[in-house]
């Protein structure tokens, strides 16, 4: 009776092991069920493992789970990434002269000016004088160019 049982329980763990779906069909199962070029699983072992690119986490989620759900995964190894949307491009550099050669530069700027003078301390300069209106933006621009950290204008408008 003992041995009737035993083979009885062996038997039925056989019959059990060989209605249990290979690899190969597990991942042709996936395939089909997903139908998506952008995403690969492999599957060893009962370890679905996916790779690719995935729209949005949301997409990776759903991927994952539906993985998941086909008959003989046992668990998934979900590596899909997110795609990147276009990122900008980072801000152009900010170079800033050191102040002996930012104060050569000003001085030039500045000497084309009647009536006024600049100093440059840390990478600030300082306007100081008098300036007629109309000349004041072409002043202003031709200092920013220059990329100081600060200009103070102290002039005087006439």
């Amino acid at each position: 009776m003992k041995i009737r049982s035993i083979l009885l329980g062996m038997s039925f763990t056989v019959f059990l092991v060989s209605c249990k779906p290979s690899d190969a069909d597990i991942e042709k199962a996936i395939s089909e069920k997903l139908n998506d070029p952008d995403i690969q699983v492999v599957v060893h072992e009962g370890v679905a493992t996916i790779t690719g690119v995935c729209d949005d986490e949301m997409f990776k989620k759903n991927i994952g789970k539906s993985v998941k759900a086909t008959k003989g995964v046992k668990s998934v190894v979900n590596t899909c990434e997110i795609e990147q949307a276009n990122q900008e491009p980072a801000a152009a550099t900010v170079v800033i002269n050191s102040d002996t050669d930012l104060d050569k530069s000003v001085s030039k700027v500045v000497d084309a000016y009647d009536g006024v003078s600049a100093t440059v301390v840390g990478g600030i300069v300082t306007l100081s004088g008098e300036i007629k209106r109309d000349k004041l933006r072409p002043l202003m621009q031709s200092i920013q160019e220059l990329h100081p950290k600060k200009v103070d204008n102290k002039l005087i408008i006439k």
